[in-house]
């Protein structure tokens, strides 16, 4: 929460660098509602911004150094000179995200100088939730509001993209976008072929819940880029630049071209962009019912063809599902391989979600899940302290 975050970096600045910041950027986490690994496939998804993010409070420091302090990793510290070519460091994995933005921004001719910076975020670390795209999207906001350089919220989201890339990740373009671009009340319909974004009213009536698993993932590794290499394959074989071009009845002409796994990826991702669109649809129209099948069908998908659950996630979702009964809209949300789960739920039914998490989520995990209520929040922020 921003004043929280806000609080945290300014009292941890204050401390360190011995004089008061000047700057504030935010930039809030995601819970992606519908559209799993639809995004590097060019499709379609449908995320909101969440009450967690990043803050980022800084002073320019007169040098060419970036010098930064991590708040919330053990006031860990790191500075590096301000340049276009990105050097990682060996450990300090959060630092890298800010050397590859900094890199990023002067590859473009913009001129970036030294800053002092104090960072602290709330978004759970391997929940699911895109905490590193929320440091991307605040960073990147930060430098460009900060030096005039007057980089669009959609190309801040772009080069958060690419700085994944650089640290060994080649995710798709929703975390980031939706963290710079999301607007409150709202869900964001985000097109990833031709990055036009439709603002989706979440209906006042409804609440939602994320339930995070406390089974950290991790998507800088081999599961994620494999699949996406496997989605790659698919639409090749098929003739097609991405998935989103495909059909059923295209992958099915295909079949015996590829193999199993290769069809079933193929498969998850050509019926998700359907489901995507009629969540939204379901979404205009307060169709919790609708909604609840495709969220479904979503989980029950990742889970089979995309193979990307795991039993905690699983279970989370068939105890909600139980405890909701009739228009149980719930699913995996994230990357994947453990995080969260998101569900959207009536609120008089909240309580009893929360009872039977409780009361049966240890059982099978031998965690405590962590409840999540949000609803959806604005994107990126500055302003001058």
């Amino acid at each position: 929460m921003l004043d929280v975050v806000k609080a945290k970096s300014v009292e941890a600045f204050t401390a360190h660098f011995g004089c008061q910041p000047e700057f504030l950027a935010y930039a809030p986490g995601r819970v992606n509602l519908i559209g799993e690994h639809t995004d590097y496939n060019d499709g379609f998804v449908l995320p909101c911004a969440i009450k967690y993010g990043t803050a980022i409070v800084a002073k320019k420091n007169g040098t060419n150094k970036m010098r930064m302090l991590a708040v919330d990793v053990n006031h860990e510290t790191d500075e590096f000179e301000c340049s276009a070519t990105f050097t990682a460091h060996e450990t300090k994995v959060w630092a890298n995200y800010l050397r590859a933005m900094v890199a990023l921004i002067m590859q473009k001719g913009h001129k970036v100088e030294g800053l002092d910076l104090a960072i602290s975020g709330d978004v759970p670390l391997g929940a699911g939730l895109s905490s590193s795209a929320s440091l991307e999207v605040s960073f990147g906001h930060l430098l460009s509001s900060i030096f005039g350089l007057n980089i669009p919220l959609q190309e801040i989201a772009l080069t958060g993209q690419a700085c994944e890339a650089l640290n060994g990740c080649k995710c798709g373009i929703m975390d980031q976008t939706i963290s710079a671009c999301g607007k409150a009340n709202s869900a964001l319909l985000i097109d990833c072929r031709s990055l036009v974004l439709t603002q989706v009213p979440v209906p006042s009536n409804l609440d939602i819940l994320i339930v995070n698993s406390n089974v950290k993932h991790s998507l800088v590794g081999g599961e994620y880029n494999e699949r996406r290499e496997q989605c790659e394959n698919a639409a090749k074989i098929m003739g097609v630049k991405a998935l989103r071009d495909a059909t059923m009845d295209m992958l099915n002409a295909k079949k015996g071209e590829m193999d199993d796994v290769t069809y079933r990826r193929a498969r998850h991702v050509i019926t998700e962009d359907e489901r995507v669109l009629e969540a939204v649809d379901a979404f205009k129209h307060g169709d919790l019912a609708t909604l609840a099948e495709k969220m479904y069908a979503s989980h029950c998908s990742m889970r089979d063809d995309f193979e990307i659950t795991i039993p905690e996630i699983d279970g989370l979702v068939e105890i909600i599902r139980k405890a909701i009964g009739e228009n149980a809209a719930v699913r995996m949300t994230g990357g994947g391989f453990g995080g969260s789960v998101v569900a959207v739920v009536e609120p008089a039914k909240v309580p009893q979600v929360k009872a039977a998490i409780d009361a049966e989520y240890e059982k099978i995990s031998g965690k405590k899940a962590t409840i999540i209520e949000t609803h959806a929040f604005d994107g990126a922020y500055f302003t001058t302290l």
